[in-house]
């Protein structure tokens, strides 16, 4: 027996098929990054394999005991046999959750054209004239295809929990997390709606007739020239998108951890309480410092203006900003800040935050 096949054995067996996929994707992700001189393979599959991860663990009784070809997913017969014989509602619910939130990065994916195969995220470009090209191959091997979708299987690992449980019926907080992950789903829907609208007035000028419900901003020219939008949800939060994103993973963590049930089933390996929260300090982590590298992009595009926009709204908590509004007002930096952020138009409307 070789050492992979010990390795492998060693894996719980609900989690055999998933680390099997993970690992072929993160293979695929280089070779293919190599092939094409484009590292963006894994940005493309972001939006399908958390639910596909999570979708495996909600349907566990649905999956054969051996695969039907390399990719099927399947259930070793080691698997405790409680958990191929009814579904849990708790996994099923986040897998709906998870597939809504699929829905709308995926189609904010393809309006933006990213699906293309020939499309790079423009920040690696920028990483790839800051390091030399050997070490930008190691970021690509160790975080660009590998790192980044581990992170992807993490994402789906609340729904095994879930799976362990076994709840007869949904509790209170499944219904109260769930409402709160459907708020957030149309909160970020709403913000990536605005981007669109304003990088498409930035690029053309013109209003798009046929915006969606919260995206209906009167654009000025003030604000194509000043780069970067301020208006709507993003007079709240520099990166409303990203604080939701985040807060979508954390309510799909928190539902195993706040259920009746603890994970009191087994699949041969311990699964503590806090294990949940391991996806969402991950992603969390990802997000603050991708954002600090995005953010030092926009400072040497915008220098002067972003960086009122950082004194005035806060990184990722809307909450903040208020308290942003005060410390200015109280250095009597306010009235100058809000004009080079929001312009002359808007500054009436921004005194009330």
């Amino acid at each position: 027996m070789t050492t992979f096949d010990h390795f492998y054995r060693g894996i719980p067996p609900t989690l055999q098929w998933p680390v099997r996929f993970c690992l072929c994707n993160a293979a695929e992700a280089y070779i293919f990054s190599i092939i094409t001189s484009n590292v963006s393979q894994v940005d493309r599959v972001w939006t399908f394999l958390p639910t596909i991860y999570t979708a495996y663990f909600a349907l566990l009784p649905l999956w054969p005991n051996q695969p039907r070809f390399f990719f099927f997913p399947y259930v070793p017969e080691t698997v405790n046999p409680e958990l191929v014989q009814r579904y849990s509602p708790r996994a099923l619910l986040m897998f709906g959750l998870v597939f809504i939130w699929m829905c709308r990065l995926s189609y904010n994916t393809w309006r933006r054209g990213l699906f293309n195969p020939k499309d790079e995220d423009y920040r690696w470009a920028i990483l790839r004239q800051k390091i030399p090209p050997w070490l930008f191959q190691v970021v690509n091997l160790t975080f660009i295809a590998f790192i980044q979708n581990v992170i992807l299987l993490l994402l789906g690992l609340p729904a095994q929990v879930a799976a362990l449980q076994q709840p007869a019926t949904l509790s209170t907080s499944d219904y109260v997390l769930a409402i709160l992950a459907l708020v957030d789903i149309a909160t970020e829907f709403v913000a990536d709606n605005q981007q669109y609208s304003f990088q498409t007035y930035k690029r053309t000028g013109v209003h798009e007739q046929n915006e969606w419900p919260g995206a209906r901003i009167k654009w000025t020219p003030a604000d194509a020239k000043r780069g970067f939008v301020t208006r709507g949800l993003w007079a709240w939060s520099r990166h409303p998108n990203f604080f939701c994103e985040q807060s979508f993973w954390v309510i799909i963590n928190l539902f195993p951890l706040l259920a009746p049930e603890s994970p009191k089933l087994t699949a041969s390996g311990s699964i503590t309480s806090l294990w949940p929260l391991l996806p969402s300090l991950v992603l969390c982590s990802l997000f603050f410092s991708s954002t600090l590298f995005t953010e030092s992009i926009s400072l040497s595009k915008y220098p002067e203006a972003y960086k009122a926009y950082q004194k005035r709204v806060s990184m990722f908590v809307p909450f903040l900003t208020p308290v942003w509004g005060l410390l200015l007002q109280l250095q009597g930096k306010k009235e100058e800040v809000d004009r080079v952020v929001y312009g002359q138009d808007v500054v009436q409307e921004k005194k009330t935050q």
